[in-house]
């Protein structure tokens, strides 16, 4: 053992924070080694956003992103690196021009590639003179004096003045994904908030709702318990085989994933079909004439599809009824569909393909300033293996950046 690897900085996990992480320690004077466990780094970029890569979100705040922890220190992470400054970075820095999709507010590389980012950030790892082991799993972490001694699944060991965890959560595990860093930190000490899939599709036992496979729609879903609203968001809709997904379900589908884990009671997901409100959806169908199916059609302003309307219309045995005809109470019935509707979920697709993973080690167990452990000196932690995650968008990237940076900047100086 050189004394050379001894005081090197290793980077454990090479997704987006790690990647990130290990260019922003190669600025300070410890060489850096990088290590991944499967045989290509980067793979869930170039998976993101349907192969594009969605690198940022075009405006982010804190208050978007959830913790059990004190969204002060998610504030204080994220104004770190404010999102300006990063998407300057991948523009001047690496030399990826970003564009900007008007309808999504997201951001993607102008070659709408996203191998043109992993590729960026692989140079500026090759430039900066970082070396990247594939292939090379770490089964164990212990301190050695002043350093680190991490076990390599061949046998091998390796020493280490500082080391970074950046291996991700559980999801997506066809890329990797084990959840080894988070059993790692757990062996050290640290408080693992109980993980869950987030950002994942809903699941249905209604047939009739499966028959709906491929019907899409702009909607507002929301997650109730108690009648008090958890979570909330308007955006795409898209019923599945297996039941619904889309931006608007995805969103808020932690708060009914979370309970399927943790036990007690159910929320409701509801959703608006429209963006026509209780209050006018009840005016039209108080004085409206002729068919409901028409009425709906034309109060939607075209928002309505034909096979949701007839869906809705079946479930509460209206088909045949005239809007003239309409009672008060099937009327109010009619508005709760349209507006409050109970959305039958029954699971989730979990982990296979979750966006990324809720829960991980406890944000007050690192200094905010650095991402440096409370528990283990030397040690820092940056990513998805941290208990926050954003919405659909480049949130998720943006925290990946940003932690990967601050804990990259802080172990080698």
């Amino acid at each position: 053992m050189t004394g050379r690897q001894t005081e090197q900085v290793i980077v454990v996990g090479a997704g987006a924070a790690g990647l990130m992480a290990a260019i922003w320690a190669a600025a300070g004077p410890r060489p850096v080694l990088l290590l991944e466990g499967s045989d290509r780094p980067g793979q869930k970029i170039l998976i993101s956003g349907g192969g594009r890569c969605n690198v940022l979100p075009s405006q982010a705040k804190h208050t978007d992103f959830h913790t059990d922890g004190s969204p002060n220190t998610v504030k204080k992470i994220l104004a770190a690196w404010p999102l300006p400054r990063v998407r300057s970075f991948f523009q001047e820095d690496l030399g990826v021009p970003l564009i900007l999709e008007d309808e999504t507010g997201k951001l993607f590389p102008e070659s709408n590639r996203a191998r043109t980012v992993l590729d960026a950030l692989l140079a500026a790892l090759h430039d900066r003179k970082v070396e990247l082991r594939t292939g090379t799993r770490l089964v164990g972490l212990e301190r050695a004096g002043d350093g680190w001694r991490l076990s390599l699944e061949d046998g091998a060991q390796l020493h280490a003045a500082a080391v970074i965890l950046a291996t991700g959560g559980l999801s997506v595990p066809a890329m990797g994904s084990d959840g080894t860093g988070l059993n790692l930190a757990r062996a050290l000490g640290h408080h693992i908030v109980p993980t869950y899939p987030a950002l994942a599709p809903l699941t249905t036992s209604s047939a009739e709702h499966k028959a709906l496979a491929g019907l899409s729609l702009t909607a507002t879903v929301t997650a109730e318990r108690d009648g008090r609203v958890l979570a909330s968001s308007r955006g795409g809709f898209l019923f599945t085989h297996r039941g619904y997904s889309g931006p608007a379900v995805l969103n808020i589908s932690h708060i009914p994933i979370r309970s399927t884990f943790v036990g007690g009671p159910r929320p409701a997901v509801r959703v608006a079909w429209t963006d026509v409100p209780a209050t006018e959806w009840d005016e039209r169908l108080r004085t409206a004439r002729g068919s409901l199916a028409a009425t709906l059609r034309a109060g939607s302003r075209g928002q309505l599809p034909d096979r949701l309307m007839a869906l809705l219309l079946g479930e509460l045995n209206l088909n045949a009824v005239m809007a003239d005809q309409l009672r008060r109470e099937d009327r109010g019935r009619l508005v709760e569909a349209l507006t409050h509707y109970a959305l039958p979920w029954s699971g989730h697709e979990g982990y296979r393909v979750a966006e990324v993973t809720g829960g991980g080690v406890a944000l007050d167990e690192v200094h905010p300033a650095t991402l440096e452990s409370r528990m283990a000196r030397g040690l820092y932690l940056c990513g998805e293996v941290l208990d926050a995650f954003g919405p659909i968008g480049g949130y998720n990237f943006l925290w990946a950046w940003v932690t990967g940076r601050i804990a990259g900047q802080a172990c080698n100086r």
